[in-house]
């Protein structure tokens, strides 16, 4: 099976020089708004497509590095050094002579497709004159797109060297993004033979309709007749729907669409789909539908497949050492997870809930075993840092349960992310927050916790530093439990409590705030 192993962007988008290798059977690209993950996706498609058309619907000033565009502009604006966009896609297994040489950034043998976006040399003298205008705006109408394979061939739109689909969830109610689906389905559903009787078979039926159904009307008009449109824009191929249960999918609400699309895109057939991009499947769908969409990609065989994705869900359930997690800033490489072990991977897979993108994908955190001291942790944040704020210092603050820290500092450790774990003592500092830790922390993971066996939890820790404050609130009314302990009982609800009444009041236990003074150093 002939898939991707490799993309190399240049000026394409947030992209100035990208390269990321990927995996033969699954891709999930992770990261937040604006990291790039749909560039990528949109990248290989435009590649794939070999679509003057595509590119140009979409228009070269939306691909081109917005960053590379300000620089040349700012600087000496010389004709020679006027920047390019290149889209490298190399294949692997493909076994074509046409796409194997060296036209590529590499100069390396390779197999591949080349799409360049390139000032016209014939138009040089327009290009100087415009670029002499130092109020004029970048040549973009002098450009033009290339589609080359590696071999230094012209690349056509019918000699594409797989057959892919892009499933939008975005553009998921799009009647051309519908139309565009269903025609790509159907070319990847038969065979050239069958679409050729298929499209015959068609236009005869439109005659036939004319000649029956519309003979008794037209043989009453004089001079001019009605007739069924038989152009390229009203074939078969895009007068097709697909159907469940007799109603057009594009009837459906949005989830179903979603489901639909990708479930019927990843059945199997000789002649089908090599490769299949799908950008944030999560969208739209409901729990059971992405349990069950999850259990259907997971499925899927005899397929390269690309997600793009917000979701820590699909993340963890489908292979998370599979995961290439991208950043804002656009670095030339995407951290992998590759090196996660088996025991870590599968625990996520398993795990009820987790965040491990929300992690993966922020500088610092701080990293807490309930749900209380989550409540409170803003609070005791601003109480220390002066009136500043987790988020306006960029940090994450995550509940994790207990027994999982390993996991996340594993995770932490192989991503280089700067991370306080905040934990209960249990009465038993040195064996439950040292030695249990001892090969995690380093210089950017370092555990806080009581060292103090009376103070084992962090509700007595809070408790102690704030007695007058918790016994005004908490002891009226109590006949057998201490304030104390009706704090350990009620662990959350006692925290909504004191966040509400004394939240900015409260006397922040030593060592969180040692926590908080070394996360933010």
């Amino acid at each position: 099976m002939p898939t991707i192993e490799r993309l190399i962007l240049k000026n394409f988008k947030k992209f100035r020089d990208f390269d990321v290798s990927f995996d033969d059977k699954l891709n999930i690209l992770a990261g937040g708004n604006e990291a790039g993950k749909s560039s990528i996706l949109q990248a290989i498609d435009l590649a794939l497509s070999s679509s003057r058309s595509k590119v140009e619907a979409l228009g070269v000033e939306t691909i081109f590095s917005a960053q590379a565009i300000s620089e040349f502009l700012g600087g000496d604006r010389n004709v020679a050094n006027l920047p390019a966009l290149h889209i490298e896609v190399y294949f692997k297994g493909l076994g074509d002579q046409e796409f194997d040489g060296r036209n590529n950034s590499l100069r390396r043998d390779g197999c591949g497709i080349r799409v360049s976006c390139l000032p016209m040399d014939e138009y040089t003298d327009e290009i100087k004159r415009a670029l002499a205008d130092k109020d004029g705006s970048f040549p973009f109408e002098f450009y033009e797109v290339r589609f080359r394979t590696f071999a230094d061939r012209t690349l056509l739109p019918y000699r594409k060297p797989l057959k892919h689909l892009l499933i939008d969830s975005s553009q998921i109610n799009n009647d051309y993004a519908n139309r565009d689906y269903t025609r790509a389905m159907y070319v990847a559903q038969s065979t050239p033979s069958e679409r050729n009787k298929h499209a015959y078979q068609y236009r005869k039926a439109k005659r036939a309709f004319r000649d029956t159904s519309l003979k008794a009307m037209n043989d009453t008009v004089v001079d001019y007749k009605f007739d069924v449109r038989s152009s390229s824009k009203s074939s078969i191929e895009s007068d097709l729907v697909i159907t469940e249960d007799d109603i057009p999918i594009e009837g459906k609400g949005k989830g179903r669409q979603c489901f639909i699309k990708t479930e019927f895109a990843l059945r199997n057939r000789e002649s089908a789909l090599d490769l299949l991009l799908l950008e944030e499947p999560e969208n739209h769908l409901s729990h059971v539908h992405m349990h069950k969409l999850i259990q259907r990609i997971d499925a899927s065989k005899d397929k390269q497949l690309f997600i793009a994705t917000h979701s820590s869900f699909i993340a963890t359930r489908l292979n998370l050492r599979k995961v290439l997690l991208l950043n804002e800033v656009g670095a030339a490489k995407p951290a992998s997870l590759q090196n996660l072990t088996d025991d870590t991977a599968r625990f996520f897979m398993k795990a009820p809930d987790n965040n491990v993108l929300e992690l993966s994908l922020c500088n610092r955190a701080i990293l807490v075993e309930g749900d209380a001291e989550f409540i409170l942790l803003g609070a005791l944040y601003e109480a220390c840092s002066g009136g500043s704020s987790t988020e306006k210092d960029g940090i994450h603050v995550i509940s994790v349960d207990g027994t999982s820290f390993k996991r996340y500092m594993e995770l932490a450790k192989i991503l280089g992310i700067k991370v306080a774990i905040v934990r209960d003592n249990d009465k038993d500092y040195q064996l439950n927050c040292v030695d249990n830790y001892k090969d995690f922390v380093s210089d950017k993971i370092r555990v806080f916790a009581d060292a103090d066996p009376a103070r084992s939890t962090f509700e007595i820790c809070i408790y102690q530093d704030n007695a007058k404050s918790c016994d005004d609130m908490f002891a009226a009314g109590r006949r057998t439990l201490s304030v104390q302990d009706y704090m350990l009982e009620n662990k959350t609800e006692v925290a909504f409590r004191l966040l509400e009444k004394h939240g900015k009041a409260l006397t922040v236990p030593p060592y969180i705030e040692q926590a908080i003074a070394w996360i933010r150093g």
